[in-house]
């Protein structure tokens, strides 16, 4: 048992990684142990097998008692048989030089622990965060999906594959709020296992409502000539350009220009900073085949036509469809929307894109009968309408500004130009 502390004189085996008999490498962690101050794993000094387990899960052993017998691998199998190791303790929160430094155990060397989290990194995960500048901070961030919340590399290197995806999320101060532990009967039924996309979303769901205060907003917007110009050129478009035109590359069209004239709903938070992106990228909420949800990118959305919009939407949504979306597709976005109408929903709520700080939904498009104004007089007509609903970050974007904004979209839909060409 590595002694923790000066003050620590005993530690409780969490549990073990290995069982007996089974081979490991260096740096592999072998067994968590916690004390009364902190918990931690312990990796293996060289690579080999365990012989024999002499402390079981739960028990409380003596700093400097034997935990376990293991059996070097040496030369090509040339071993040291019932060697009693010392088992080093693990690596501390100081980063070095990039370049990999040969492990050895020091008195010094103290665990590290993430500021508000319990979660302990294996020096292999270390050294990886160090060549790829990922901040302990960042780590905390990153779903595991090892024994007890432990991070392994393979999630480390999914999370780099996937485009580092919480790389300008901003860490949560501990308010001392514990959530209770309720007893919950949760029912009988068929166990769905989450695979490891929806673990994702989940906590990234999670975490976007926990940081951020949200606040939505409604407006109704009549998109009567907009869709009957869209009906009247559909053919045609496909006919002259080869792309299908549908509402998708129309909304993101309105909403890029609403971005334009409000720049600051195109931002990032970072501690107590603002970060106005320049490039107005604009995600689109997507489902894939297996249920999934993800948000493939619409790159510089601002500098784009209609044609160019409509090309790059509809290359994006077959790739969904096929899930042949690839990590530069689904990474950059500044601005997210989601078309829930797409499923006939009147309207939602939306959870903000992290780290965004708005998300726009675009429900139904659905006839209506409708008070309007026509030569000075008020009549009833059969209008296209559509809800269209803002939810924003409260920290930052206030009511005047997401209003204003939404408002805007809804008047550039509104506002359509009936006679434009294609």
């Amino acid at each position: 048992m590595p002694k923790m502390g000066e003050s620590i004189t005993e530690g409780t085996i969490i549990n073990w990684l290995l069982e007996e008999g089974e081979s490991f490498n260096e740096g592999d962690v072998l067994l968590e142990v916690a004390t009364d101050k902190v918990d931690n794993e312990v990796p293996a000094p060289f690579s080999g097998k365990i012989i024999e387990i002499k402390a079981d899960a739960q028990q409380v052993v003596p700093v400097g008692e034997i935990l376990a017998l293991l059996e070097k691998d040496e030369n090509g199998g040339r071993t040291s048989r019932n060697t009693e190791v010392p088992i080093q303790k693990p690596l501390s929160n100081k980063i070095d030089s990039p370049k990999s430094q040969k492990r050895e155990s020091t008195s010094s060397e103290k665990p590290f622990r993430v500021t508000n989290s319990n979660r302990f990194y294996s020096p292999l995960v270390i050294e990886i965060a160090k060549e790829h500048h990922i901040s302990f901070e960042e780590l905390a961030r990153i779903p595991s999906s090892g024994d007890n919340g432990r991070l392994r590399k393979s999630d480390v290197y999914r999370y780099i594959q996937d485009g580092r995806p919480y790389k300008f999320a901003q860490p949560v101060e501990d308010s001392g709020f514990k959530l209770p532990d309720l007893k919950f009967d949760k029912g009988k039924g068929r166990i769905i296992e989450m695979d490891r996309m929806r673990k994702m979303i989940s906590d990234h769901m999670v975490y976007s409502k926990h940081v951020a205060p949200h606040v939505t907003s409604y407006v109704e917007a009549d998109l009567t000539d907009l869709v009957a110009w869209r009906k009247n050129h559909k053919e045609d478009f496909q006919e002259k350009y080869g792309e299908k035109l549908t509402f998708t590359p129309l909304f993101i069209e309105a909403v890029a220009k609403a971005i334009e004239e409000f720049p600051n709903i195109n931002a990032s938070v970072d501690g107590n900073k603002i970060i106005v992106k320049e490039e107005i990228n604009i995600g689109m909420a997507t489902a894939l085949p297996n249920g999934n949800l993800i948000v493939p990118v619409v790159r510089d959305a601002d500098k784009k036509n209609l044609v160019s919009l409509a090309k790059n939407v509809n290359q994006l949504v077959e790739k969904a469809r096929n899930n042949e979306l690839g990590g530069d597709d689904v990474k950059g976005s500044t601005f997210t929307i989601s078309n829930v109408g797409t499923f006939g929903s009147l309207m939602g709520t939306p959870i903000i894109n992290q780290p965004e700080v708005a998300i726009l939904a675009l429900g139904i498009i659905k006839k209506r009968p409708e008070v309007i104004q026509e030569h000075g007089e008020d009549k009833i007509a059969i209008r296209q309408m559509m809800f269209l609903s803002l939810s924003f970050d409260h920290r930052v974007v206030d009511g005047y500004l997401g209003g204003s904004f939404l408002r805007k979209v809804a008047d550039n839909l509104e506002n359509f130009d009936i006679n434009r060409n294609i």
